[in-house]
C-alpha cells in the first residue's frame, strides 16, 4: 500500500466510512437505529424523526431514542454488514402462519437497504434457548422452553420467511444458547447430540453460526462437531466467556463455517453484566473511558485484528459486529478496529518492502 493510498483510506475511516477496510473484514454493528449515532453515521435531519421508548433494567428506566427503519440506507454508506436482533424475541410468523410485527419490520429493512447490503439475523430464542426469562409479579424467573430445538417450527416460522424477504442479502443466522451453570447444563456430549439432531432436521439452506455462552460446553468434541457439520463458531466477547484469543485456542485455531464466513460479536466487557454495561454506555453517543479505555478493551481490538490476518491466510472473511455496550459507542469501536487493522497493514507493507 502506497503512502497516498494509506492516507486516503485513513481519511475514510476517520469519517466513519468503514467499508472495504480489508478484503477479509466486514465491519458492522448490533442493531442500527440509535439516535446517538447522529453526526457519525446519520445526517442531522434525522433529529426530526426520533421516536422514544422506555427501557427498564434492574430498577432503572432509560429513554431509548430510535430512528426510522429507512435510516438503514445511510447505515450501509458506512458499514458492510448489519446484525438484526429483533428476530431473537419473536419469530417472523406465528405457529398458524400469520405474519408477526417482526416480519413487517424485516420487510421494511429489505425495502430500504441497498442491493449490496448483507444481514446477519439472530434466530428466535423460542427455538434455541432451553429456558426463557419471564417476569412474574415483579420477580424474574426462568421457565423451561417447550419449543426448545423445534427444528420444524424454526424452519417454518423463521428461516423460510427470512430467506423469502432477504434472499442473497441474508449472510447467515446466529443461534445463541443462553448461559447455563454447570449444575444446570446437560453433559457436553449430550448437548452436542441434541444440537446435532436439531441441525440435521433443520436443513435451512442458510449458514448457521452458533454462540454457546457456557464455557464448560466449549469442548474439543464440540469444535470437532462444528467443523464436521460446517457450522460457524461465534467468537463472542461477552460477560462470562473467556477472551477471544483463548476462544481461538479452544477451537483448535480454525474457522469452522462451511462458507468461510466468521462472526465476531463484541457485546460486553468480560465479567460485566448486560445491565451494568448498558447503564455505563447509555446514551451510546461516544466512547466511555471505563469501557473503551481499559486494557481489556485494547486486547479485544488486538484479538479481532489477529483474527482478520489469520482469515487472510485461510481464505475466510471476518464479520465483526460491534455493540454499544462493549465501548460506549459501536461506530467508534468499529473505527478503532479499522484503524488497528490499517496500521497492521501498513506495518506489514513496510516490512515486506525492506
Amino acid at each position: 500500500m502506497t503512502p497516498a493510498e494509506l492516507e486516503a483510506r485513513l481519511a475514510r475511516i476517520e469519517a466513519y466510512d468503514l467499508r472495504g477496510v480489508h478484503p477479509n473484514l466486514r465491519l458492522g454493528t448490533a442493531s442500527d437505529r440509535y439516535a446517538g449515532w447522529i453526526g457519525q453515521i446519520y445526517p442531522e435531519h434525522y433529529r426530526r424523526e426520533i421516536k422514544t421508548r422506555p427501557r427498564r433494567l434492574e430498577g432503572r428506566t432509560f429513554e431509548e431514542r430510535v430512528l426510522p427503519v429507512a435510516s438503514v440506507r445511510d447505515y450501509f454508506e458506512h458499514f458492510d454488514v448489519l446484525e438484526l436482533d429483533f428476530t431473537f424475541y419473536r419469530p417472523l410468523r406465528e405457529a398458524d402462519g400469520r405474519p408477526t410485527a417482526s416480519l413487517f419490520t424485516l420487510q421494511q429493512y429489505a425495502m430500504h437497504a441497498p442491493p449490496e447490503a448483507r444481514f446477519l439475523l439472530k434466530a428466535p430464542q423460542q427455538f434455541f434457548a432451553a429456558t426463557l426469562r419471564r417476569t412474574r409479579g415483579g420477580r424474574v424467573i426462568y421457565e423451561e422452553n417447550p419449543h426448545y430445538l423445534d427444528a420444524e417450527a424454526c424452519r417454518r416460522q423463521f428461516l423460510e420467511p427470512a430467506r423469502e424477504v432477504l434472499g442473497e442479502r441474508l449472510l447467515g443466522v446466529i443461534f445463541e444458547q443462553e448461559y447455563r451453570r454447570v449444575g444446570e447444563s446437560p453433559d457436553p456430549e449430550a448437548n452436542i447430540a441434541a444440537l446435532d439432531a436439531f441441525f440435521d432436521a433443520l436443513d435451512g439452506g442458510v449458514q448457521a453460526h452458533l454462540e454457546l455462552r457456557s464455557a464448560h460446553l466449549l469442548t474439543p468434541a464440540y469444535f470437532n462437531w462444528l467443523a464436521a457439520r460446517g457450522l460457524g463458531f461465534v467468537f463472542s466477547h461477552w460477560t462470562w466467556l473467556p477472551p477471544i484469543r483463548r476462544q481461538w485456542r479452544l477451537c483448535g485455531e480454525r474457522f469452522t463455517a462451511a462458507d468461510r464466513n466468521v462472526v465476531v460479536r463484541l457485546l460486553t466487557p468480560l465479567e460485566m453484566t448486560y445491565a451494568e454495561a448498558y447503564a455505563r454506555a447509555y446514551p451510546f453517543d461516544r466512547p466511555v473511558p471505563e469501557l473503551a479505555g481499559t486494557r481489556q478493551a485494547r486486547d479485544m481490538v488486538l484479538d479481532v485484528t489477529a483474527l482478520v490476518f489469520r482469515a487472510a491466510i485461510e481464505g475466510a472473511v471476518v464479520n465483526v459486529i460491534a455493540n454499544n455496550r462493549a465501548w460506549g459507542n459501536a461506530p467508534d469501536l468499529a473505527r478503532a478496529i479499522a484503524r488497528r487493522v490499517l496500521e497492521e497493514m501498513r506495518r506489514r507493507s513496510l516490512r515486506a518492502s525492506d
